[in-house]
């Protein structure tokens, strides 16, 4: 029995046969000379042919789990479910949403929590936008067009439309890592992924849908009259859990990279939720290890100074654009104000400049009422923004923190002032105590944010 020769040997009889022939020592008649070399020859083919085969094999399986390299090329996401949900989709339901670039996570009208199967066709979005019509538009940004949109059983979503361009690669990839890390969370206080289609040019997703405005448009009294403090502290806290959520409890962890007003939609209750995923990433298991980035991501006036200067991206450059946001829910302003004077225009250093002077109460927004509770609040409130806005990352505390913080103003503020606030800033109930943690490994571990006497807040683990 003749012995199959091992790769080596093979490779050594490739590499001699190879120097022989640069050497005119092999004719067209040497397979008679040499009888062995002609299986020899032909079992390098055989291996070379397997290579072949497993190597794109491997590709593929890398672009079934979603993956996007460092160097920014995209690869293809077939289906999306949340990790702690039951997924009852059926296969013949998986073939054709990859026949039509379709994927779906959850239904918008079950209750249960748990993801069931909803095919969104191309048609039925048409349908249920009103072939997006201009009177449906709720919302536009650089990356696309909201729409409000109804579908056939009765419910009411969002609908995301991606900006059309097939030249700037930079849309696509901000569409696949939208959806990518959009179908990795859940939370109370995250806008909730129902799916996403794709063909051709077009490009959707579909979300859940929050029909009382972004805070910035509450905040300017497009939305009513405005909101009171204490409204605004259970909107702070809201994304407080929910930044904490995504920086300690998602796995990996996951860096928004675009906190601001016009990305927080305020429910019916004047509870929030964080939306836009767009820019987000997720970071490294080692907290230690930054994440660089060659193009930084983010809206003017939020951006850490400490990533633009060192092209560093980490969970603390969320908590500058918090600390930014905090200072906006007081004053009421917008970060970079060009039609003030000169010193008044970077809103957060006019802030910071009168809080160290002991004058807080000059920049609160005119809407709130003046009490010596509120001015107490406010002034506790500028001085946790003040140590989120340092200039070095290291110095700045975590959203877990800002969120205890924040919980101890309220409690504070409700004991001194318990006329102040209103049933729509009551506690959370005990259903809204504990925020489901997306990642299977985690699944055992709960979230307590405290209770009706406003204990501090605090993380627990089964």
């Amino acid at each position: 029995m003749k012995k199959t020769p091992s790769p080596r040997n093979v490779y050594s009889s490739q590499m001699k046969e190879k120097s022989d022939t640069r050497h005119g020592n092999i004719s067209k008649n040497n397979n008679h000379a040499f009888p062995g070399l002609s299986y020899i020859i032909g079992a390098a083919k055989k291996v070379t042919a397997i290579f072949r085969i497993f190597l794109p094999r491997r590709q593929k399986s890398n672009i079934r789990n979603g993956a996007i390299d460092d160097s920014g090329s995209i690869s293809q996401v077939s289906r999306l479910s949340y990790a702690n949900s039951t997924d009852h989709s059926t296969e013949s339901n998986t073939k054709s949403s990859r026949k039509s670039s379709c994927s779906y996570v959850s239904s918008p009208s079950s209750k249960s929590g748990q993801a069931t199967a909803i095919n969104f066709s191309f048609e039925e979005i048409y349908k249920a936008t009103e072939n997006f019509s201009p009177a449906n538009k709720i919302g536009e940004g650089g990356s696309g067009t909201v729409y409000k949109g109804k579908l056939k059983d009765g419910s009411v979503v969002a609908v995301k439309r991606a900006r059309k361009n097939k030249h700037d690669k930079y849309l696509l990839v901000e569409f696949k890592n939208e959806i990518l890390t959009w179908s990795k969370i859940e939370h109370l206080n995250l806008v909730k992924l129902f799916g996403f289609l794709e063909h051709g040019d077009e490009r959707i997703i579909v979300v859940e849908y929050v029909g009382n405005g972004t805070l910035r448009e509450h905040l300017d009294g497009r939305g009513g009259n405005g909101l009171e403090l204490a409204e605004r502290l259970d909107i702070a806290i809201d994304v407080a859990h929910a930044l904490t959520y995504l920086h300690t409890y998602s796995d990996p962890p996951i860096i928004h990279r675009d906190v601001k007003a016009s990305n927080i939609l305020i429910t019916e209750k004047l509870r929030a939720k964080v939306t836009d995923f767009g820019f987000a990433r997720m970071s490294e298991e080692d907290s230690a290890v930054s994440h660089i980035s060659t193009q930084v991501k983010g809206t003017a006036g939020y951006l850490d100074p400490d990533y633009l200067r060192t092209y560093q991206l980490t969970e603390k450059s969320d908590v500058y654009s918090f600390g930014v946001l905090l200072v906006e829910m007081m004053t009421g302003r917008y970060p970079i104000e060009s039609k003030k004077p000169i010193k008044e225009r970077v809103t957060i250093r006019w802030a910071m400049q009168c809080l160290k002077a002991g004058d807080a109460i000059l920049v609160m927004d005119p809407r709130l009422r003046r009490t010596p509770a509120s001015n107490m609040a406010v002034e506790k409130i500028l001085r946790l923004a003040d140590v989120c806005l340092v200039p070095t990352r290291q110095s700045r505390p975590t959203m877990k923190k800002c969120a205890e913080i924040l919980w101890k103003i309220r409690k504070d503020f409700r004991e001194k002032a318990p006329s102040s606030f209103s049933s729509s800033s009551s506690p959370a109930s005990a259903s809204e105590s504990h925020y489901p943690i997306g990642d299977a490994k985690k699944k055992s571990r709960h979230i307590s944010f405290g209770n009706d006497e406003g204990d501090s807040y605090k993380f627990t683990s089964a």
